[in-house]
Formats: structure tokens, C-alpha cells, sequence
């Protein structure tokens, strides 16, 4: 038997990609499954597209009762924000924790204020383990937590280049879509599908959206040789996509560096990635390409004409932007192969 994780959160979207990727990972078996509006319900029937796995087919989900959950190796948080830093306070100290929300992502108390309400939780070990020395950290560390989606798609596109002094820290602009699952499986009715299909509409314009902070903090990590009083400053507009699930960042600093120069950044970064993928000259990132697969795929241009760099990443918002990208680093902690139970291969059309 392999080692055992429970989930709380269970019945969300988030959740239940965990449940399906967790169901064919060899070496993780599933605990306890938490979801305290649906306790006592079948996991199926919210999760129907897991029907036929004999660990879940009979399965119930349970109430969020920490005893409960501390009855596994490992657990998986995805709750709205503000809960899991609740739930983590009632946790035996010996519980291994991946927080798929952002309660634990930033550095800064007043950034969280800013952003957040509740009160600051402290912050855990960042999971993107394709961040330099990221992986070290991850390996050594009891409480993780994972990115955010559209912050994991902005940090693999700009952060080679900062780190290489390619692109301006202070001049940053992010313009990306998503699709509806990232705003979780509550009722809104500016998701029904009458509202969302067949448009597209921006969301939290002008530096308010929650990622603003999140993706401003690790850039500035990364931005390598530049000098320290130099801020790091992100214009980020969210757009609401007529799909499921997908996010597409477009990624642009203000930088005179050349294409090949460029290119050789994000290739000699991910070079030897198992999920993140620099596309061959010509051919530009799509959604379609990386659904269901916890793969970044990744295209670099220069605009000579207005001195920038561009650089698009699409991923699949529910695996790499979060349960895949959670799994990676349990399978870090727990000493496992980082890809183990993942693959980079989407599924399309």
C-alpha cells in the first residue's frame, strides 16, 4: 500500500480533479474525502466522471473533522480562501499539508490585508517546483502551498527572463483567460452558460485580482542580478474564456533583448522539465493542447517595435494550475517520482 492522503474540500472543482488524478496515481491510496455542505452525500454524484473506481464508487463524502483528516500521511486543502489557515490551526503538527487556496502564499501581512479578508495566516513553502531551488525546499518542507492558476502561468513565462536581466521588473503587463471552473462550482449567475457562451468579458481590472501580489512576490525572487530597491510592478487584467477549464497568459516586459536571446532563457530553464514545454519556433501555446495534463506550454517572441517581450503559457487551470501542480509537490514531499501519477500529455480535440 502507498502512502495515504485525505482531501478536504472534496467536492469542488478542484477537488474532484484531485479525486480522478489521486484514483490512478500507483503509489497514493485515498483517506478520508471531506466536504462539509455535501457530508454523507456519494462521492459520484458530484464527481460522476469518477463512476467505476472501486475506491469511490462507494464512497461518501465525510464532515471536516481535523481527527478525521489527520488519520492520512498526507492532506490536500481545497477550500475557499480563508479556510484552510481555520482548518490547518486544528491539525496535529506531524500531518503533512498542500493548501491548493491562497491562505499561505504571501510573504507580506499587508498584501494579504490588501487583497484578502480575514486575518493573516503566515506563509508556507511556495510549490512551484520549477522555480530554482524550489524543489529542495519542497522535499524538506511539512506545509506547502500551492499556486495559484493564473500566478503559475505568469511565473514559468517571465521569471527565466528576469532572472537573466532580459526584461524590466517594473514594467509588466499580463493579459490572460481562463475558463469558468476557476471561479470554482459555486451558482453565480454571471456563469450560467447563457451568460458566458458565445463572450468574453474582463473581470477585476486595474490591479485588484487576488494573483496581483502572488505573481508580483515570486518575480521578484527570480529577478536575479537586478539591483534590490527595484520593485517589481504587474498591470494584470483576468478575462472570463467561453470554456470548462484552460488558462492563456499573454506575458509581456518591456525589454530590447533578441529573440534568440529570449528563447535561450526559457530553454536553458526548462530544458529538462517534465511538464513545462518551450514550443518549437512558429508554433504558438493553446489551451485545447494541454487539457488535462499538468503540462506549460510555453512560446517567446520579441517585439522589436515596442520593445518588449512577449511571452504566451497556456495550462490547464485545474492540473497544473492546481490539482496536478499540488500533486507534484505531495509527490516531493513524500519522497515518490515528481511525475508520478501525472502525465504531460493533454487531450485533444
Amino acid at each position: 500500500m502507498g502512502a495515504r492522503v485525505a482531501v478536504a474540500g472534496a467536492s469542488g472543482y478542484a477537488g474532484g480533479e484531485l479525486l480522478r488524478l489521486l484514483a490512478g496515481h500507483p503509489d497514493l491510496e485515498l483517506g478520508p474525502l471531506a466536504a462539509n455542505n455535501s457530508a454523507g452525500t456519494p462521492v459520484i454524484a458530484a464527481h460522476p466522471q469518477l463512476t467505476g473506481h472501486p475506491g469511490l464508487d462507494g464512497a461518501v463524502f465525510s464532515a471536516t473533522e481535523p481527527d478525521l483528516l489527520a488519520d492520512a500521511d498526507l492532506l490536500f486543502t481545497a477550500l475557499p480562501h480563508g479556510e484552510s489557515a481555520q482548518l490547518a490551526a486544528r491539525l496535529p503538527g506531524h500531518l503533512k499539508v498542500i493548501d491548493l487556496g491562497a491562505d499561505f502564499r504571501l510573504a507580506d501581512a499587508d498584501k494579504w490585508t490588501q487583497y484578502y479578508p480575514g486575518p493573516y495566516a503566515g506563509q508556507w513553502t511556495y510549490g512551484l517546483p520549477e522555480l530554482p531551488g524550489a524543489r529542495d525546499a519542497i522535499k524538506a518542507a511539512a506545509t506547502v502551498a500551492a499556486p495559484g492558476c493564473y500566478a503559475t502561468a505568469s511565473i514559468l513565462a517571465l521569471a527565466p527572463l528576469l532572472a537573466a536581466g532580459l526584461a524590466d521588473p517594473a514594467d509588466i503587463v499580463v493579459v490572460a483567460a481562463s475558463g469558468t471552473s476557476g471561479a470554482g462550482r459555486s451558482a453565480r449567475p454571471d456563469l450560467l452558460a447563457t451568460e458566458v457562451m458565445g463572450s468574453m468579458s474582463a473581470y477585476q481590472v486595474g490591479g485588484t485580482h487576488r494573483h496581483t501580489p502572488e505573481i508580483e512576490q515570486n518575480l521578484y525572487n527570480e529577478r536575479g542580478s537586478v539591483p534590490a530597491p527595484l520593485p517589481v510592478t504587474l498591470s494584470f487584467t483576468p478575462t472570463l474564456a467561453p470554456m470548462p477549464r484552460g488558462i492563456l497568459a499573454t506575458c509581456t516586459a518591456r525589454s530590447s533583448a533578441s529573440l534568440a536571446d529570449l528563447r535561450a532563457a526559457l530553454t536553458a530553464a526548462y530544458d529538462h522539465e517534465p511538464f513545462v514545454h518551450v514550443l518549437p519556433a512558429g508554433r504558438w501555446p493553446a489551451t485545447g493542447a494541454t487539457l488535462g495534463s499538468n503540462a506549460a506550454h510555453l512560446q517567446v517572441a520579441a517585439d522589436t517595435h515596442a520593445g518588449r517581450a512577449v511571452v504566451v503559457c497556456a495550462l490547464d487551470n485545474l492540473v497544473k494550475g492546481a490539482a496536478g501542480q499540488a500533486i507534484q509537490n505531495a509527490n516531493l514531499m513524500l519522497g515518490l517520482p515528481e511525475a508520478a501519477g501525472l502525465t504531460t500529455h493533454g487531450v485533444s480535440p
